[in-house]
């Protein structure tokens, strides 16, 4: 209960903004909407236990206290970051209590990834005979945080960061509230909704910093930035934040677009990411993707790592970003990638077939008796410095695991292995 003295006090701006109504959320009506999962339970009075997933000050917890509010249940707020065991407890006794007398508990708990395993193992009885309703929010992905006994029982709703007209919104309301309009350029106006990064309270953060600044000249993205200072990006490097980015770069030089490479590159840079980790996966990019298709882009990559291990940050950051404009405008090819798998296929079914005799050496008499060598052609004493002797293991069939395409050096390399095919017929042919 809000307290007299506590009315008076000071409340930042978010909080004075803070929806009343679902309807009043921005960003989530795929949720909230008449038609969205959120919506129908509402409107049913009939919630089951979920887990809302999406970035800081998107509505999480907003969007849980309008729930208990909209189906008569009582609200029990608790943050995973200040909570243990012994709270939970008073909150299930508290909440078994209540079912007593008719009442329903709906559970809240913020930032719900940072419960271990066994904190959230305690939840699993009370969520499944319904003593309590809960309303898990978190910024991870519950699949890498979350039991899966507790995602079995509750529903994953994913939230979306508000995008530049939501924000705009609430710019809107934000002026609306303070009973003036911002001392902003339109530029500056587009630059602190940039600056939000899809966060409606840090949003609402830097709108109050503005109030505060003292009459004067119109605010643009200079002045702003001074005010500000800079935003560290939404980026965690251990979780999911991680792997997105890095596929997303991985995937831009797959499909030869530099500058979308580049720009997930200075993502991962700006969030902290080890540029060694990223040049050990652009390594792994020159040869997956592109292979022999130009053989030189795993020479630049372990020259860009070298590079980088010479200089260190900020300047050998540089060296990365050269070696992701020259793997993102090369010739791709993955066919020395396919060849390597399908020859390890082959290997696995084959078991442990020796080789053909005639290529094995022979350093002993009883192994010469036994045939080893015999027959054996020295390429470099034929004509065409090629025999096209058999190499596979006697009565397996050859196979063509490396098929090169008609891109880059591996054109090339293709006109090798047609001439030496011809070579092989030829042989063969004369041998019947």
């Amino acid at each position: 209960m809000t307290t007299l003295f506590e009315n008076k006090a000071p409340h930042p701006l978010a909080d004075r903004l803070r929806p009343r109504r679902l309807g009043d959320i921005v960003g989530q009506d795929h949720l909230l909407g008449p038609e969205g999962p959120i919506g129908r339970m509402v409107a049913a009075k009939r919630l089951a236990s979920m887990i809302l997933w999406g970035p800081p000050g998107c509505g999480k917890t907003t969007i849980a206290r309008l729930l208990a509010e909209g189906t008569d249940l009582a609200f029990e707020p608790l943050s995973a970051v200040f909570s243990g065991v012994a709270d939970l407890r008073k909150v299930f006794e508290g909440a078994r209590k209540r079912r007593e007398m008719g009442q329903g508990t709906l559970l809240f708990v913020d930032e719900i990834h940072r419960f271990n395993r066994a904190q959230q193992d305690a939840f699993l009885p009370y969520v499944e005979d319904g003593t309590v309703i809960l309303v898990g929010a978190t910024t991870e992905n519950p699949s890498f945080e979350l039991n899966g006994a507790l995602l079995s029982r509750a529903q994953v709703f994913v939230l979306h960061r508000l995008g530049d007209d939501e924000l705009e919104t609430l710019l809107g309301r934000a002026e609306a509230a303070l009973g003036k309009t911002l001392p902003l350029t339109d530029d500056g106006r587009a630059a602190l909704r940039a600056m939000a990064d899809g966060d409606g309270r840090f949003l609402l953060n830097l709108v109050e910093e503005i109030d505060r600044l003292p009459a004067g000249d119109m605010v643009g993205p200079a002045e702003l930035a001074e005010i500000v200072q800079r935003r560290a990006p939404l980026y965690d490097k251990a979780q999911e934040g991680h792997y997105n980015l890095i596929s997303a770069l991985h995937k831009s030089l797959r499909g030869s677009d530099t500058d979308a490479a580049l720009y997930w590159l200075a993502r991962m840079l700006a969030g902290g990411e080890d540029p060694i980790y990223v040049l050990r996966r652009l390594t792994r990019a020159a040869v997956e993707d592109i292979g022999l298709a130009d053989p030189q882009a795993l020479v630049q990559a372990l020259a860009a790592w070298d590079t980088y291990d010479r200089l260190g940050s900020p300047e050998g950051e540089l060296a990365v970003a050269q070696l992701v404009i020259y793997l993102a405008t090369a010739p791709k090819s993955n066919a020395a990638y396919a060849a390597f798998g399908a020859a390890r296929r082959m290997a696995r079914e084959t078991g442990s077939l020796m080789p053909p005799k005639h290529i094995l050496n022979a350093p002993t008499g009883l192994m010469r008796d036994l045939g080893y060598g015999k027959g054996y052609v020295y390429d470099h004493g034929t004509e065409e410095a090629f025999s096209g002797q058999n190499y596979f293991p006697d009565g397996i069939a050859r196979r063509a695991f490396y098929r090169p395409t008609e891109r880059g050096f591996e054109r090339e390399i293709k006109k090798r292995l047609d001439y030496w095919e011809r070579l092989r017929q030829r042989g063969t042919e004369a041998a019947k």
